[in-house]
């Protein structure tokens, strides 16, 4: 068995054809980190003629000592089971590091640790894999540890949903009571969903610097949202869809709401007034006031949209999220919605969107991505799973980070550098 270099072309027919192939381990994800100074490689391990084994390694050389650090986003894609398997692939990979002047190779597999449930409690009898991350361990590969927060690279704690072989009715069903209940007056209301161009760009990282001033982290520029559009919209992988409410469909179904309601109380009265067929007269008067209190509030409503539309306009946008689609799942990457509108709750609407998408265009699983490993109340950061948990699903927790070091002197130094350049970032953040 022997390592070597693979175009783009073989790489992707078989890397396609594997379950652990995400969006990281594309050509067009590789585009995209170069504008970022990483270079990419695509290897297999190849026995007659026949590949066993591959990854995308992406490389970045630091430019004071001329040495490189190695990257293989979401792992390499092999069966971590095999140790024989993942024993030679370590050699040839390490040999290959070690040509091209590398201090380390860090992967975070794309493989579930341990199964989990909706709660984020241990599945009895569940999947186990903590034989992967005992053979890396034994294989040379420096375990960065089981960490509960956002410390990695990419999240090792994740919230999926199911979508393969379901039908929406089944999706809704799983749902907790109050999110079907916001999805459906969404609809009512006129809350719309819709893909857009490269031109509207700025219209998405709008939506994030609101969401990130509010939040408190930093958003990213302009400019990176574009490169990931030219690296990987084209390609079918990259859609961003925004929500947005259209206050004259509002007002329109608002009327015809009361309209219902005052059809309603008349029928009602004059079945009540028929003495040939009596009617319990409590449960009419309470009935009766009732949707006549209804009446009142979705009056007051039509004030409302009144005076978001002078303020806003009659098509404001609501929120949107970034989403990646490839291999088995669609991935939910980026969001966020406005703080003057978030009344609309349209975060609801626009996972739905994309949940349906996952389901329509035969996808396995949609990926709300990132949540934390503590589910305890105490953790300010409860409150995302919670609503992504609203959807149905299950926790999933991955195997963690990796480091397989080439040069251990090296490798310290890097890290001691590493460690100083953010606190100083810190610092003066």
């Amino acid at each position: 068995m022997k390592l070597k270099k693979l175009n783009s072309t073989e790489f992707r027919k078989w890397a396609n054809a594997h379950p652990q192939i995400t969006f990281h381990q594309t050509k067009e994800w590789a585009n995209l980190k170069e504008k970022n100074g990483w270079y990419a490689y695509f290897v297999g391990l190849e026995d007659n003629n026949k590949i066993l084994a591959a990854a995308m390694i992406l490389a970045k050389t630091i430019p004071v000592c001329k040495k490189r650090i190695f990257y293989s986003p979401r792992g390499f894609l092999l069966d971590y089971k095999d140790k024989e398997l993942l024993t030679i692939f370590t050699k040839e990979i390490t040999e290959f590091a070690k040509k091209r002047k590398g201090i380390f190779i860090k992967i975070d597999p794309y493989v579930m640790y341990k199964q989990r449930d909706i709660n984020g409690d241990l599945v009895p009898g569940g999947l186990d894999n903590s034989i992967v991350v005992d053979n890396l361990k034994q294989c040379g590969y420096q375990h960065k540890g089981f960490h509960l927060m956002q410390e990695d690279l990419q999240p090792r704690w994740m919230h999926t949903i199911t979508v393969y072989q379901k039908s929406k009715e089944n999706l809704m069903k799983d749902m907790d009571p109050k999110t079907r209940q916001i999805l459906r007056k969404n609809e009512r209301l006129g809350v719309k969903v819709r893909e857009i161009t490269r031109e509207e760009l700025p219209v998405f990282k709008d939506i994030m610097q609101h969401t990130s001033d509010r939040r408190d982290f930093v958003d990213r520029p302009l400019s990176y949202y574009e490169h990931m559009w030219d690296s990987l919209h084209d390609s079918g992988i990259l859609k961003i869809l925004i929500a947005e409410i259209d206050f004259d469909e509002e007002t329109k179904n608002t009327q015809q709401e009361i309209e219902k309601l005052e059809q309603s109380i008349k029928e009602r009265a004059k079945k009540f007034a028929d003495k040939s067929k009596p009617m319990n007269e409590k449960k009419f008067l309470q009935k009766q006031e009732f949707e006549q209190q209804e009446i009142n509030r979705l009056t007051n409503n039509l004030v409302d949209i009144e005076q978001k539309k002078e303020k806003y306009g009659q098509k404001p946008i609501l929120g949107g999220i970034l989403f990646l689609c490839y291999g088995n799942e669609v991935v939910s990457l980026y969001g966020g919605s406005k703080a003057e509108l978030m009344s609309f709750q349209s975060a609801y609407t626009l996972h739905w969107a994309g949940i349906k998408y996952a389901l329509e265009n035969g996808y396995h699983t949609y990926n709300f991505y990132g949540i934390t490993g503590d589910f305890s109340e105490s953790n300010p950061l409860l409150g995302l799973y919670l609503f992504k948990k609203s959807f149905g699903g299950q926790v999933v927790e991955l195997v963690g980070e990796f480091d397989l070091i080439i040069s251990k002197p090296w490798y310290f130094l890097y890290n001691s550098s590493f460690k100083c350049y953010h606190a100083l970032k810190n610092i003066k953040k």
